[in-house]
């Protein structure tokens, strides 16, 4: 890929700097008018706005972004997390002279403000002191709204994960209706979708050279609004593509193969010649040949999707329109992707070329402050806590899990930093970053486990168009070598100073049990007691809407990590993630999950209900009730959506059996399920049948509560009455964490 890579798109590190580069480089970048004037500026020519908290660190894209373009020559600056209700606000760096960038932040802004059941969190992991409310809904749309009432003639470049995965007509879940392109609503002049440095810098530096804004439109991993088609281009209709896995070349009907029919006529032919008396000659038929019809220019094609009028009206049009984004999808093979809105045209360009290990390691190798700006003066930022001591390794996901975004902002190519570049950044950490005690937390990214993973064949790979490489089964053409990532674990833990690295990164054990010494290594090494995985369900029915493997995947790894553990002579316990109500679940299924976790004695107190996110693939199964990964029509195959919010709870409760609170509900399910047997105090049974009446509550730290003591009945026989303290003793260890007796997780 890295050759392909090359061969198609402009190196980051071979522009020629723009003339600010003079001003050098800022220790921090600037976010007021004091900064600016110290760092010697009198304005800025690009002002990026986020809905996060500014942290100098790769980790956070505008910080990436930030020092992308500073190293581009370019003076950037940084609004975070502006008053919106004040267009002033957004004047606070001037004008700019290029253009502004506008993202909600790390986060999708819903997702970051409202819980699965639609609900204002109480807290924000990227704001200083997770304090609530200090970004709008809809970030993108509110934010470029106010640097249009600021400055109306300054481009907007709107990006990151919000906008990009509303780069076309979306369901959203807040609203429960489909909503346009957020490129239509924000009125921004470009879109970038996916990872856009390659976007970034060549727009900011066509702009700065003078280019018209509304003029850049050959840009992969751009999109943009037009009135119509341009002349000489091929517009394909999205229904006869429709196809999935990989694409085969049409048959060329002039092609003078011979099949078996032909085969057996000329056998005849061969027998009726042998048959004529001597000396006479069969007559020879001369096929005429035919030139073949010239290949067609995937470059010049253009896949019309349904309008958004028509995929907001018909939820099957909606699943047809989102398959097909999804097909095409990979930078080898995608065409350029139209839906009109009204009048007007939304034009995505192909998917942007992956970055080289060369790129990543410019990206990542930048003069990063690795610290928040000092205007927070330490107040705590969450999700700086949680990633001050990691390591981003990689970026990319080939799992297609249909819940995730990440493939879909990403991309399935993995591209990769240098060995020498991670163990720089370890260094780094050790002798840059205040209250390093020896601890990585992680080396990771999207997965922990697909560093420098990939196609056996680059052919195959730019040719493929399956939506994952691991579902329903490890990829035959997939390199599952993890030699690379064992080797870059060692030299890590053996840098001077470091005393442990941990890897926080979801793991996947389908990929990982090709590969029996990094199990090995990672058990004995990288562990701290517990190893977080995701099965997310256990039944087949609704893995295979997930496209997650089976449980005998997780069998299989749960063996390798039990024989490692035992072999280094560690009690270690792996923590399993389970999703509630995804699409395709039935209340069977969930009864069933619940019966596999008490058999394992798992007893869970985080519990994940499916949240449907714009463009995901199980978005579209929620919406539509049909199933896109594979041919959708009307009469094509359903799926079960669990919508109701009383049935996502009763799903919720499932997976937290143990849970007092929920066994009048688990009750009154099972009896209506003809399952009245599962109610009662043996081990086989789910839930008890009685329920004691509460005298308090003890709050524990996760948030979940268990019943210390009772009162007892006046009805209450002598005999139950004595049992009740034992009760109470087994309701109060349910409600414990997964520390519970001989749990082997």
């Amino acid at each position: 890929m890295e050759k392909y890579t090359s061969m198609l798109a402009k190196p980051l590190q071979s522009y020629r700097p723009y003339w600010a580069k003079r001003f050098g480089v800022a220790s921090i970048l600037p976010t007021c008018r004091e900064e600016m004037d110290a760092l010697g500026w009198d304005s800025c020519d690009i002002i990026l706005v986020t809905g996060d908290a500014y942290i100098d660190h790769p980790s956070f894209g505008m910080a990436l972004v930030g020092r992308l373009l500073e190293a581009q020559g370019f003076r950037v600056g940084i609004i975070a997390q502006p008053d919106w209700q004040d267009e002033t606000a957004f004047k606070a760096l001037g004008k700019p002279n290029l253009y502004f960038g506008i993202t909600a932040g790390n986060m999708d802004s819903m997702v970051n403000r409202y819980t699965a059941d639609r609900k204002i969190r109480s807290d924000d992991a990227y704001t200083p002191d997770a304090a609530p409310n200090r970004r709008p809904d809809r970030a993108v749309l509110v934010y470029s709204q106010r640097c249009r009432q600021a400055y109306a003639d300054v481009p907007l470049i709107i990006g990151s994960i919000e906008a990009s995965l509303r780069r076309i007509a979306h369901y959203d879940y807040w609203s429960d209706k489909v909503r346009r392109s957020v490129l239509v609503d924000s009125k921004a002049d470009i879109l970038l979708y996916g990872n856009a440095e390659r976007a970034l810098v060549e727009i900011s530096h066509r702009i700065a050279s003078g280019a018209l804004v509304s003029e850049i439109q050959d840009i992969r991993g751009t999109a943009f609004m037009r009135k119509k088609i341009p002349a000489g281009w091929d517009e394909i209709e999205s229904t006869k593509l429709d196809r999935p896995g990989k694409v085969d070349p049409a048959v060329d009907p002039y092609e003078m193969k011979m099949g078996k029919a032909d085969a057996s006529c000329a056998t005849q032919e061969a027998q009726g010649a042998a048959n004529l008396p001597a000396g006479t000659k069969p007559i020879e038929i001369v096929p005429r040949l035919r030139a073949k019809r010239p290949k067609a220019d995937r470059a010049k094609q253009v896949v019309r999707l349904p309008a958004y009028e028509a995929v907001a009206a018909d939820a099957v049009l909606y699943a047809h329109a989102s398959r097909v984004l999804h097909l095409e999808a990979n930078p080898g093979n995608a065409r350029a992707l139209v839906q009109r809105h009204g009048d007007r045209e939304v034009w995505l360009n192909p998917p942007p070329i992956p970055l080289t290990t060369k790129e990543m390691d410019y990206v990542y190798d930048l003069p990063y402050a690795r610290k928040p700006h000092p205007v927070y003066q330490g107040a705590k930022i969450p999700a700086w806590e949680m990633i001050r001591f990691s390591v981003n390794i990689m970026r990319g996901c080939f799992g297609g899990c249909t819940f995730c975004s990440i493939t879909e902002h990403e991309g399935r190519i993995i591209q990769n930093r240098s060995e020498a570049s991670i163990l720089k950044e370890v260094e780094e950490i050790r002798d840059k970053v205040e209250g390093f005690t020896g601890v990585i937390s992680d080396l990771g990214g999207p997965t922990a486990n697909m560093y420098r993973i990939a196609c056996r064949s680059e052919k195959i790979e730019q040719s493929c168009r399956k939506l994952s490489c691991v579902y329903p089964d490890v990829c035959e053409n997939l390199n599952t070598d993890h030699s690379a990532l064992i080797q870059l674990y060692r030299k890590a833990r053996n840098i001077k100073g470091v005393k442990k690295i941990l890897i926080g990164s979801g793991l996947r054990y389908d990929l990982a049990v090709k590969s029996p010494e990094y199990v090995k290594e990672l058990v004995q090494h990288h562990v701290g007691g517990y190893l977080k995985i995701a099965p997310e369900h256990s039944e087949e029915n609704v893995l295979s809407k997930m496209m997650k493997p089976g449980m005998g995947a997780y069998d299989e790894f749960k063996a390798m990590f039990e024989k490692f553990s035992a072999e280094a002579g560690k009690k270690q316990y792996l923590i399993p993630y389970f999703i509630a109500a995804h699409p395709g679940t039935t209340d069977d299924d969930m009864l069933h999950l619940a019966l596999w976790l008490k058999r394992n004695q798992f007893r869970l107190d985080q519990v994940q209900n499916f949240t449907p996110t714009p463009m995901a693939m199980a978005t579209a199964m929620y919406h539509s009730g049909k199933n896109p990964l594979r041919k959708v029509t009307a009469d094509s195959e359903s799926v079960a959506v669990p919508k109701a919010g009383g049935v996502r709870k009763l799903h919720k409760a499932f997976i937290r059996y143990h849970d007092p609170a929920n066994w009048p509900m688990l009750r009154e399910a099972l009896k209506k399920m003809g399952r009245a047997d599962l109610i009662g105090p043996g081990k086989r049974q789910l839930v008890p049948a009685f329920q004691p009446a509460v005298i308090g509550m003890i709050k524990q730290s996760d948030g979940s509560r268990f019943m210390p003591k009772a009162k007892v009945h006046a009805k209450t026989s002598p005999r139950r009455a004595a049992g009740l303290p034992k009760a109470f003793n087994e309701l109060k260890n349910a409600a414990r964490p997964v520390r519970a007796k001989n749990n082997k997780h």
